[in-house]
């Protein structure tokens, strides 16, 4: 880890979709733990980065305070990573919600609050990645949509508890994004996936990257990314 004055960001889902070219895009300026759950591929991305990798398993987040123990200082999180699966109501057990609920909802308030004594102290910020579900819920999208709208809240009530120790407090909403997880989601809704169609996951990483590097004067608390028109 460095011992540089530079900010120290933490990504989770680093190792892929939208969490590979954000660690990219902040490589020059942050010092970065890169979080996943699958060693050799986040070793080899921390290796290219110099970064720290970090292993964490979102389905157990009583493990995120042994885990994080060794770390220092930490400036930033970046709550990146997700689990999708998509159903009827009708048709999906409690297994299935009770996953998707830990994962997307349970581990982001989990990890932030084991971090909190750090952020506050760096005066840094925390950033959640939801989704355009997380504004509205569709048919088949009730588990999934259900912890993003929680997400919101939790996004939503730390902001204003954070508020007087300087912590800033974000949520992205991306639209359908060109990521393995959306290929995944395509082939659940028994359609094609075409990258094209989609939102680049770079366009996602540096809207995230402006809201992490804004003046101290800006807060930009929500950001809405859509698909732009195609030529």
């Amino acid at each position: 880890m460095s011992s540089s004055s530079r900010p120290i960001t933490l990504i989770t889902g680093a190792a892929g979709g939208i969490g590979t070219p954000l660690a990219r895009l902040l490589a020059p300026t942050h010092d970065l733990i890169l979080s996943g759950r699958t060693a050799a591929t986040l070793n080899s991305l921390c290796g290219e980065l110099d970064a720290t990798p970090l292993l964490l398993d979102l389905e157990r987040p009583e493990t995120f305070e042994a885990a994080v123990s060794g770390l220092g200082r930490v400036t930033n999180v970046v709550h990146n990573a997700g689990v999708v699966d998509l159903a009827p109501v009708a048709d999906q057990g409690h297994a299935v919600w009770t996953r998707t609920l830990a994962v997307n909802t349970v581990a982001p308030a989990e990890l932030t609050r084991v971090l909190l004594p750090r952020l506050r102290a760096e005066r840094g910020a925390v950033i959640f990645v939801n989704s355009g579900a997380g504004l509205s819920a569709g048919a088949g999208w009730a588990s999934y949509a259900a912890s993003k709208f929680a997400l919101r809240a939790l996004a939503d009530a730390l902001r204003a508890e954070e508020a007087p120790h300087g912590l800033r407090v974000g949520t992205v909403y991306p639209g359908r994004t060109a990521t393995a997880m959306q290929a995944r989601v395509r082939a659940q809704e028994g359609g094609t996936y075409s990258p094209e169609a989609y939102i680049d996951p770079a366009s996602v990483a540096r809207a995230i990257q402006f809201m992490l590097d804004a003046p101290a004067d800006a807060d930009f608390t929500e950001l809405t990314v859509r698909a732009g028109p195609r030529p």
